[in-house]
């Protein structure tokens, strides 16, 4: 290959190298180009560059135009100092080395490090960052499994740009958007409003067909208004169901109250009990199901017999591992009543107060013991029973659900017909938890709800 066919511009000199040192750039990134090149007498070698055959030339050119740049390497193909063909193998041969200041690297490290961010942008953090450490592309690509081509765009992007554009989305040819701001905020106010008669919920179809009859689109795709929903976080057909809908002083007042017993040390003359009830119906076999064997599923009926329901009331010693369950037909007044002398009488005989957490049930009062027994007797019991009620819509903050939610889990997640077995199945579980040791880990304290309720707390503190 001889060099003597060129059109005599001054590019066509070694010394043409030599003039691009002001192209060369000390920042984030450098772009190495891959050239071989040489000449038939043998491999061409400049002192001041130091290039051979095979070896890589290194030219910053991070800050030089990009029409520049192509200019260079277009100059380089004409006078066939690259052994490439065509511009894009040329291009091919490019190879950009990434090299991350220590604030860009602590911007990627935070970003990888939690979130919620686009899986492409992640991608692009971990292959800058596996780049800068000096990992080759084809260990990139196998590690993260992405493509050559996906590293290379990430790094040129980085070299040529910054690392905001290497992190973000390059701009797409694509069909111009079919609804305007102002039919995307129709599209919007349409699906905060109530659905049609007869329907429950917006579903996309409904509201392309909406948006078809309030504007002059002739048709609308419901992928489009999903776009649309999904760039202002909206999804009509989901609902979300609050626990906390107010919090005032009552609210609070109640809560820290709930969460101080809680977090006493255990007091043998002052337990703290939670206590709840929960309705549980006695369900029987139409037909008898068909037991497990190897390589078969135990099989039953979709069919079953109702048997009605019986209540389940339940203790919880908040610092201790002993919970009691008592099985009733109703949980009326009298009930309820039976329940608190049971827990004096049988339960802790030896403590002086006993300190009870429960809802705002209608029949958790001191007038259903009056209501139940003489006076004399209700006030026996009650002068040893201190009721701390939960907040109201706040019946999560009694432990006692959590031993409700286990006790469902692990013994009455079948179907039971007679209430004689629900007893005996019962107390089986109760008689194992209690002899376990288990107890209730309860996380929740004061501080944290200041913490995480600071905004709702009536009055913030300063």
């Amino acid at each position: 290959m001889d060099a003597s066919g060129s059109s005599g511009h001054a590019c066509d000199e070694p010394g043409f190298f030599q003039g691009q040192h002001h192209l060369v750039d000390g920042g984030s990134g450098d772009l190495e180009m891959a050239t071989h090149v040489g000449f038939g007498r043998g491999p061409f070698e400049d002192p001041a560059i130091g290039v051979d055959e095979g070896q890589v030339l290194a030219l910053g050119l991070r800050k030089a135009g990009s029409r520049r740049r192509w200019a260079f390497v277009k100059c380089l193909t004409h006078f066939r100092f690259i052994r490439a063909s065509t511009l894009k193998e040329v291009q091919l041969n490019i190879k950009f080395r990434v090299d991350l200041s220590q604030s860009e690297r602590d911007q990627l490290d935070a970003l990888l490090s939690g979130g919620r961010h686009a899986t492409r942008k992640i991608k692009r953090a971990q292959i800058l960052v596996a780049a800068n450490d000096g990992l080759s592309d084809e260990a990139i690509a196998a590690t993260l499994k992405v493509s050559g081509s996906t590293i290379y765009r990430t790094k040129r992007r980085f070299v040529e740009a910054n690392l905001e554009g290497a992190l973000s989305e390059e701009p797409r040819a694509g069909v111009a958007r079919k609804l305007s701001s102002k039919e995307e905020a129709l599209l919007v106010a349409t699906a905060c409003s109530k659905p049609p008669p007869g329907r429950a919920r917006w579903t996309l179809e409904l509201l392309a067909d909406e948006m078809v009859r309030l504007t002059d689109h002739e048709e609308l795709s419901s992928e489009t208004v999903r776009r649309r929903l999904a760039e202002n976080h909206l999804k009509p057909w989901r609902k979300d169901m609050w626990c906390i809908p107010k919090v005032d002083g009552e609210y609070v007042a109640r809560m820290e109250d709930v969460l101080d017993l809680y977090a006493e040390a255990p007091d043998p003359q002052r337990p703290v009990v939670c206590f709840d009830e929960s309705p549980t119906q006695l369900i029987g076999e139409v037909r008898e199901p068909i037991a497990a064997k190897p390589g078969q599923l135990e099989r039953y009926d979709c069919e079953y017999r109702r048997n009605g329901t019986v209540n389940l009331f339940v203790f919880l010693d908040a610092h201790r591992p002993w919970r009691r369950v008592k099985v009733t037909d109703r949980r009326t007044n009298q009930d309820f009543a039976e329940c608190m002398r049971e827990l004096v009488d049988i339960d802790y005989p030896d403590a002086p107060i006993i300190r009870v957490v429960m809802d705002n049930l209608s029949t958790h009062s001191a007038g259903a013991l009056y209501d139940a027994f003489p006076a004399p007797e209700a006030r026996r019991v009650l002068k040893r029973l201190q009721f701390h009620h939960t907040p109201k819509h706040a019946s999560w903050l009694n432990m006692v659900e959590i031993e409700i939610g286990v006790l469902r889990s692990q013994c009455l997640d079948r179907r039971i017909d007679d209430k004689e077995t629900i007893l005996a199945e019962v107390t089986a579980w109760q008689q194992r938890r209690n002899a376990e040791g288990a107890q209730i880990q309860w996380m929740f304290t004061t501080e944290k709800a200041r913490e995480k309720l600071r905004k709702a707390y009536p009055v913030n503190e300063s």
